[in-house]
């Protein structure tokens, strides 16, 4: 035990502050203030107590002091009260330890000169810091100075609960949204914050110190290691708080203890926090009418789209979390264009009804205002068209102009905005009113020939200048002299070169064809018998009439 009587412990030492403020100082913030620091104190047992919270300081004389104890109290004595005997120290220590007391600080200046073994046993045994003085020390003057340091925390406590109070009550009044309230809440707190619903599915979560995937990492089991109507800290060291809806349970919002704090209590401001989160979020669920779990999906597809992630492990934690499954499948992205907003959220709710009932494995959420996004999870087997079927056929009887586009498929989760970006692409070249293949109820990659990939480039002004620089010669001709120049090189065109094909096609005599073939190869300065200037007139005129379909509406010539 001798080594425990005279090893200081360093924060003895190294001039701490009295304590961060709005908190509780602790039994090494207290030794290190000068009023104790002039005694020359030494810890001589529970160095590793030392972080323990000090809520009050009582002097006594008593040789049953804990009577008059509540807990948390630093007891300092002169050490005249204490048994002589042995077993008497160790119902005097076991007193204080049960209440419990922060520490016992004896001086050995009057009765004692160095600690008596049986209480360095006691206090060992019990895990109490034991500190000693070897010199005198004003012990109300320790009193006063102490108690002004717990009352100024105390005050600057009740400044920042009301400051946390303030900042939800204006989060509630300008009708803040889930995002907002627990991103707040995660500022606030310094703890990362989760919002789940009843089926244990992480919606939204704001992390502090960790990242997302450490923090939804295998959510759903670790949720239900603290079963819906628990309250504070549960057995699984995390805080929780219920959210409703209309008077029934909706939810809860989950705070996760800091990194490397695992098993300590929470603080109070973060309880705080959380309780004043729940109760934002009651009201916010009241206010906004889209229900949570679809924006939680439009939030996750946009972002997977959107190669937003800050990892390819927080992506696949974050879609595991909202219970789409990520281990061993096959995604594959669904674009759907609609021609309204409105059409859009309807069908939005429809498509996750239909393909849950349907078996199909997806999330569904809109990812600008009419274009929804499907996010297809197919197991290693299962085919995928009869899903892309189910989102064609449901998106057609809703509104009979929609579009929709299907992605290649990939095999990990990082790739699906490759996906996202191909459907896009289909979209792109898919003009409105685009005849379906009879044997499906959507368009893709491969259904794009010359003329969908044209009007995918049609707003570029390199296809515009082609166009006109091949053929405006022949628009302005027949536009001066009412001719049907353009009429016929597609004739000519179409029938591949062949006059006699063209001229009975369009009703014509082979001689009128051949002479404004002839006026035709003047304007435009070429020998149509040539291949590779019939294939640069074809593209120029395909190229003409899908910028005509863009500037009337789509009717083109």
């Amino acid at each position: 035990m001798n080594d425990h009587r005279t090893t200081a412990h360093p924060a003895l030492t190294d001039g701490l502050a009295a304590a961060t403020a709005g908190h509780p100082p602790t039994v090494a913030d207290v030794l290190a203030l000068p009023v104790l620091a002039a005694g020359q104190p030494h810890v001589v047992t529970g160095v590793a107590h030392l972080d323990r919270p000090v809520r009050w300081v009582h002097i006594t004389e008593l040789t049953d002091p804990a009577s008059f104890l509540k807990g948390g109290e630093l007891v300092l004595t002169t050490g005249m009260p204490l048994p002589d005997d042995t077993a008497g120290v160790r119902r005097y220590v076991d007193e204080l330890a049960d209440v419990p007391a922060a520490a016992l600080v004896i001086e050995l200046v009057r009765r004692y000169h160095r600690p008596p073994d049986a209480l360095v046993h006691a206090c060992h045994a019990r895990g109490l810091p034991l500190i000693t003085l070897a010199k005198d020390v004003n012990f109300l003057e320790v009193t006063q100075v102490v108690h002004s340091l717990i009352l100024g925390n105390q005050a600057e406590a009740m400044r920042r609960t009301q400051r946390i109070h303030e900042a939800f009550t204006a989060l509630t009044l300008r009708g803040a949204g889930p995002e907002e309230v627990v991103r707040a809440a995660a500022e606030m707190s310094g703890h990362t914050v989760v919002l789940e619903n009843l089926m244990h599915q992480a919606l939204m979560c704001e992390p502090s110190g960790i990242t997302v995937e450490e923090a939804l990492c295998d959510w759903e089991e670790r949720s239900r290691e603290i079963p819906f109507g628990a309250g504070g800290s549960g057995t699984a060291g995390r805080l929780v708080a219920p959210v409703e809806y209309q008077g029934e349970r909706w939810g809860r919002v989950v705070m996760l203890p800091a990194p490397g704090a695992d098993g300590q209590a929470f603080a109070p401001e973060p309880v705080t926090v959380l309780e004043r989160t729940a109760m934002a979020l009651t009201v916010a669920r009241l206010i906004h009418s889209t229900p949570w779990e679809r924006t939680a999906h439009r939030n996750a597809l946009q972002d997977l789209a959107g190669q937003r992630h800050r990892s390819p492990g927080d992506a696949q934690a974050r879609i595991a979390a909202l219970g789409l499954p990520t281990e061993d499948r096959r995604y594959r992205a669904i674009l759907v264009g609609l021609p309204t907003a409105d059409e859009s959220a309807v069908l939005e709710g429809r498509l996750s009804q239909e393909l849950q009932a349907a078996g199909a494995q997806a999330l569904v959420g809109e990812l600008a205002p009419g274009r929804l996004g499907v996010l297809l999870a197919l197991r290693p087997t299962q085919p995928w068209r009869p899903a892309v079927e189910q989102v064609g056929g449901s998106t057609r009887a809703l509104a009979s102009q929609a579009i929709v586009t299907v992605g290649s498929e990939v095999t990990d989760l990082r790739d699906s905005a490759r996906s996202f970006h191909e459907a896009a692409r289909v979209a792109e070249a898919t003009p409105p009113g685009q005849p379906l293949p009879p044997d499906r109820s959507f368009h893709e990659l491969s259904d794009i020939g010359l003329r969908r990939l044209l009007y995918a480039l049609r707003e570029d002004t390199r296809i515009q200048d082609y166009a006109e620089r091949r053929l405006g010669r022949l628009i302005d001709h027949d536009s001066r002299h009412g001719s049907e120049l353009l009429t016929t090189l597609r004739l000519y065109l179409d029938a591949a070169g062949n006059k006699t094909t063209a001229a009975r096609r369009g009703g014509l005599s082979r001689e009128t064809v051949y002479q404004r073939l002839r006026t035709i190869e003047r304007l435009v300065d070429c020998d149509l018998e040539s291949g590779e200037n019939r294939t640069e007139l074809h593209v120029a005129l395909t190229a003409l009439d899908v910028l005509r379909f863009r500037a009337d509406g789509g009717q083109g010539t």
